[in-house]
């Protein structure tokens, strides 16, 4: 902000600003607020700080899903409305960067994940077909006494379920316990919410079901 701007005007703006649908928050800061927070985050340049060397500023923070290069560089516009308002900064070509490198992160993640899936329909047919041929006189047996296919089929199925919610489960663990090491090492992170976590075990289930489905349908004709 501009030296010399009238607090109640910054005070309005800030609440006007707060009001925008893709403000999370606005945060007015102080010259002094400015200076004690650039003495706390950097102490080794404690010295050279002094009164009223840091303008005033409010500080936005943009909702959830809101934080796009294109939302950000929106808002800012709206915010050199303001006459008091010397300058903006957001860091543009960072967000550019990041939400780049996010979107490629997330195409490389949805691909390695399709792979995976499939490997692990694979890798649970195949233990399902040793299972139908091991019990194949178990199958003829029961065949005999008048069991239909479905019948026949429900036990591997439950099988495949199974395995497939345990392997969500084990994925879940271990995300968390990398999230864990990484937010005590590197940066600090979010762990999925509730819903992204039960969706993981629903595509894992399914997985599993898919699995010993394709496996069953296949061998069971062959006993």
């Amino acid at each position: 902000m501009a030296d010399g701007t009238a607090p109640e005007d910054v005070a309005q703006a800030a609440s006007d600003i707060a009001s925008f649908p893709e403000v999370l928050s606005a945060q007015l800061v102080t010259q002094e607020q400015a200076l004690k927070r650039a003495q706390t985050e950097l102490g080794e340049f404690r010295d050279v700080f002094e009164g009223a060397v840091l303008p005033g500023s409010i500080d936005l923070r943009l909702r959830p899903g809101q934080r796009d290069p294109a939302t950000v560089k929106r808002v800012a516009e709206r915010m050199k409305a303001y006459s008091f308002i010397d300058d903006i900064r957001y860091g543009e070509e960072w967000i550019e960067k990041l939400y780049r490198l996010r979107n490629i992160a997330g195409i490389a993640g949805l691909i390695l994940g399709l792979v995976f899936a499939v490997v692990s329909v694979i890798i649970i047919g195949a233990t399902i077909r040793m299972t139908v041929l091991a019990r194949a006189k178990e199958i003829s047996i029961m065949r005999l006494v008048g069991a239909t296919d479905g019948y026949i089929r429900r036990p591997f199925l439950v099988e495949g379920f199974a395995k497939g919610v345990m392997g969500g489960l084990l994925a879940l663990v271990l995300t968390w316990l990398a999230q864990s090491l990484i937010n005590k090492y590197v940066i600090q992170t979010i762990f999925f919410d509730a819903r992204v976590a039960v969706l993981g075990l629903l595509f894992g289930a399914l997985i599993g079901l898919a699995g010993s489905a394709v496996s069953v349908g296949r061998h069971l004709r062959r006993v």
